[in-house]
């Protein structure tokens, strides 16, 4: 009997740890580990001497040039110094593996580990070390072009709210708030003057889950799967978004801001329009993501995502963010239009 087809699979770590070891000549035994699955597999790569981590792209994920146009970013930051997660090559040059899965071809990238650790919570001194850290990479990005996506309005919000009807009914009171709330977005986001806002590469899903602390003054990025081009504060207002609703106390979060932007500006100044545009680059950008989770169900790590789970997003994140912002719906005024 054949094997039934699959979507998606887990492939096994004691044959990727035979088949890494053999791909980049590494002398003693290797031990592979999985640390998460998702849209992308990761996994801890481990030999006597060194920590790498693999990450395998889930089937027709990204393609070879998308992938090769994210390591010429990465590379660009290390070359200049920045403490990112970078792409390993093979002894041959190569950085991109092909692995026939069950499902079909899959891309799977070697990378440095980042050293030190994850942090929920931490102090103003550390938030000014992200800024100042981010402020770094867009000095180096901006008016760098990718051959990948360019995160426009229509991209980050016309083109995955159809995912949402996937879970949740048109009638429905979160949906009719997202399709206002959609609106309001595209229409302050076609207003800006383009002339007073950076462009360039961006990585898009900038929070502490994509970046390690080692002591009181290394910040490590990683995971730039997502990276394209769009508007620099698109990275700032992702990052904001997150720090809200992970601070509760809004004096904290007061303080952690504006030592945050104190650190980015350390390195490169935000224009005024810059600043207006922060809590509508944000919700946009947490749009597209929730668009990505529905799009993406079969491969996403999220077991809960349903028709409540999406409600209470709505709810409890985004309506949140956006009455704190006075991001208005009922009559579709905002403070860019």
């Amino acid at each position: 009997m054949l094997p039934f087809p699959v979507s998606n699979s887990t492939l096994s770590t004691k044959h990727l740890a035979d088949f890494l070891q053999k791909e980049y000549k590494f002398r003693s035994k290797t031990d592979c580990k999985l640390l998460k699955t998702g849209i992308s597999h990761t996994y801890l790569v481990t030999t006597e001497s060194d920590k790498f981590v693999f990450r395998i792209y889930s089937l027709n994920w990204r393609t070879k040039t998308e992938i090769l146009e994210e390591i010429r970013l990465i590379n660009l930051l290390k070359d200049n110094h920045i403490s990112v997660s970078y792409p390993i090559a093979d002894p041959d040059g190569h950085y991109i593996k092909e692995l026939n899965a069950p499902e079909g071809i899959r891309f799977g990238v070697l990378f440095s580990y980042a050293r030190g650790a994850k942090a929920l919570n931490y102090a103003a001194e550390i938030q000014f070390k992200v800024g100042e850290t981010i402020g770094k990479i867009h000095s180096l990005t901006q008016n760098f072009n990718l051959d990948r996506v360019t995160y426009t309005p229509e991209i980050l919000l016309e083109n995955y709210f159809d995912y949402l009807k996937l879970f949740l009914n048109t009638e429905q009171e979160e949906m009719i708030y997202m399709a206002d709330l959609k609106e309001v977005l595209k229409e302050s986001l076609s207003n800006i003057d383009k002339q007073k806002v950076r462009f360039g590469a961006v990585h898009t899903d900038i929070w502490f889950d994509n970046m390690h602390l080692f002591g009181n003054d290394e910040i490590t990025i990683f995971d730039f799967d997502f990276c394209g081009n769009g508007m620099l504060c698109q990275d700032l207002g992702y990052y904001i978004m997150q720090l809200y609703n992970l601070e509760k106390d809004e004096t904290q979060f007061n303080l952690k801001l504006e030592s945050f932007l104190k650190g980015y500006e350390s390195i490169t100044r935000l224009s005024e329009e810059e600043k207006l545009i922060i809590p509508y680059i944000s919700t946009s950008t947490y749009f597209f993501f929730l668009g990505i989770q529905c799009q993406r169900y079969d491969n996403w790590s999220n077991v809960f995502l349903n028709e409540i789970y999406l409600s209470r997003f709505i709810n409890l994140i985004i309506k949140k963010w956006c009455d704190y912002n006075k991001i208005y719906i009922r009559d579709k005024v905002s403070k860019l239009s």
